[in-house]
């Protein structure tokens, strides 16, 4: 049994990365629409050995469509995903809209699948931030045996997840620098991305946080446990593709480092590169393209009673976009739409 999918949004990064890794997971797509705004109406985009026009989202009908992967934005987003939803079709969104809405559910399949159960009240499913996503992955199994009290981590995200305009102000401003009168004015960033990092992603908040960081204490709590106390730094740095984060946790009981390892090893779609010896662990260029979240430099923390600290990588354009929201799109197919 196949499905009719929509993917809206489908020229954008995340939306061509939904085609390609719909392609490379061989999903069951019996009829495929692609849907961009009026501009890119004829635009060709790639399905696997396939090639697609891009239709009008605004003259779009939904009825009778199964799952529409949404990667256009939250404005958007919340003028189309109502029509989709109440024309029957599950809406699985990759924006920042639904994510705090009780009463939607926010998934990653490796960590909380049963709350897919709750997509029903609204037709709508809700994909996390994308640096969220993978920091979750690594924490669920560690929580399960341990119980995580604390999380401090602080990120290194790459300008991918500010879409192609930031990769294009960080390419440009590359060239730029070897080119005397040349140089180009940040414009997508709040200052100067090439061979610089950059502390904010995302608008101040009042208690001084930025929306980015705020994402990620109320995403975690919402995805793996309430009671867990996080707090983030997050950092844009001058990388393409690939968020990476350093991650130090504290748990309720001791977990050795050796096991916190071993547990890991075994978790759904986590791969552990941890040698101790001079690159020994993986990097965000090493990710890129990859559908797993590694995890490196696993080690104790002496300053707590129990405490871990760990490095995590992973192709934000895939696990903490496209490749999510098409694991959610398996996991409906799988637990909920083949019961209809």
């Amino acid at each position: 049994m196949g499905y009719k999918v929509v993917v809206a949004g489908a020229t954008g990064n995340v939306g061509r990365e939904m085609l390609n890794i719909l392609a490379e997971r061989q999903f069951p797509v019996d009829e495929i629409a692609v849907l961009a705004s009026r501009r890119s109406q004829g635009t060709e985009v790639s399905f696997g050995d396939r090639t697609l026009k891009i239709t009008d989202i605004e003259q779009f009908d939904f009825t009778g469509w199964d799952i529409a992967l949404f990667a256009i934005g939250s404005d958007a987003t919340r003028k189309y995903a109502p029509i989709a939803a109440k024309a029957g079709c599950v809406v699985i969104d990759n924006s920042s809209l639904y994510r705090y809405d009780p009463d939607i559910p926010l998934i990653v399949p490796e960590v909380n699948p049963d709350a897919i159960e709750g997509y029903a009240k609204k037709n709508i499913i809700a994909n996390p931030n994308c640096s969220t996503a993978q920091m979750v992955v690594a924490l669920k199994p560690l929580h399960d045996r341990a119980r995580i009290k604390r999380v401090v981590v602080s990120t290194y995200q790459s300008v991918s997840g500010a879409g192609k305009e930031g990769m294009d102000e960080l390419w440009d401003q590359t060239k730029g620098m070897y080119v005397p009168g040349q140089e180009v004015a940040p414009s997508k960033f709040q200052k100067q991305i090439a061979f610089n990092v950059i502390p904010q992603i995302d608008v101040f908040m009042e208690d001084g946080s930025t929306k980015e960081e705020w994402k990620m204490v109320v995403e975690t709590k919402k995805i793996v446990d309430t009671a867990i106390k996080v707090t983030a730094t997050c950092v844009r740095v001058p990388v393409f593709v690939g968020h990476a984060e350093a991650i130090n946790i504290e748990f309720e009981d001791f977990l050795d480092e050796d096991e916190a390892r071993d547990i890991l090893r075994e978790a759904p779609g986590i791969l552990v590169v941890d040698k101790r010896e001079p690159g020994g662990y993986t990097t965000p260029v090493e990710c890129v393209g990859d559908f797993a979240t590694f995890i490196s430099r696993i080690r104790q923390d002496s300053t707590i009673e129990n405490g871990l600290n760990l490095w995590c990588v992973s192709d934000n354009l895939r696990k903490g976009a496209a490749l999510n929201a098409v694991q959610i799109a398996e996991l409906l197919g799988n637990r909920i739409l083949k019961k209809g």
